[in-house]
């Protein structure tokens, strides 16, 4: 298999705009999500997709690979739909730009999953502890059958405790997803479902059109650049 990383950055940002070509230590956000990428040593090829000739700028000048975008675009899986689409490639794993702390054996655990032909789309999870990140919106939280396969995604807390013998545990979805090419671009033309559009998750338009998302459970945490209260907690994780 052909498998590469994909990068979206976008510059304008609502909540921290130019979040990514904020400086880390002795680079820019988007230079560590990249180096990082690159030195997992997983990918044939890493690749940051654009909307921003500034960001454009900062990944090849020092050595890097970027594509401009042509369009305008929603989210990050439809500007690597609009980059892939003439591409040589079998599976794209989508590395978010604002986490700049890459790590090698989480994303091999979701590279491993394309092992299984079957597998058209995976995702990966952790265990929650926290009954305040369990309630809270932002956190998404998923459930799975016993292939792994995601059942459900929910901003609820997932699943209801009508039990409390029991006490199935609770998993946090990590946004980091990887896509067989032609399932990616089958995505990004279906409209967006009822549920997609309920929960304001867009993974949910997977389960709605019949494709299973499988998942990997990682201990990893990851840390996402989205406020500048965000950028001083990773200046002192980088010491």
């Amino acid at each position: 298999m052909k498998i590469i990383a994909m990068i979206p950055a976008r510059y304008a940002a609502s909540r921290f705009p130019a979040k990514l070509m904020q400086q880390l230590g002795d680079k820019s956000v988007i230079r560590h999500t990249y180096d990082g990428s690159v030195a997992t040593g997983l990918f044939d090829e890493v690749v940051v997709v654009t909307d921003s000739d500034i960001i454009f700028d900062e990944v090849t000048s020092h050595g890097g690979k970027a594509i401009m975008s042509k369009k305008t675009h929603e989210s990050g899986s439809d500007r690597i739909a609009e980059a892939i689409q003439d591409m040589d490639v079998d599976v794209v794993v989508n590395v978010q730009g604002d986490e700049p702390f890459v790590k090698r054996e989480p994303l091999e655990k979701l590279v491993r999953l394309f092992d299984d032909p079957t597998v058209k789309v995976g995702s990966l999870m952790r265990r929650m502890s926290g009954i305040n990140d369990v309630n809270s919106p932002s956190q998404v939280k998923v459930v799975v059958n016993k292939k792994m396969d995601a059942l459900y995604f929910s901003r609820s807390p997932l699943p209801f405790r009508a039990n409390t013998v029991i006490e199935a545990p609770y998993f946090l979805h990590i946004g980091v997803y990887a896509f067989r090419k032609q399932t990616l671009l089958d995505f990004t033309n279906w409209p967006a479902g009822v549920l997609e559009k309920e929960e304001k998750l867009e993974q949910l338009r997977y389960l709605e059109n019949g494709v299973s998302i499988r998942m990997a459970e990682v201990t990893f945490q990851n840390v996402a650049i989205d406020t500048p209260e965000d950028l001083e907690v990773a200046k002192k994780l980088l010491g």
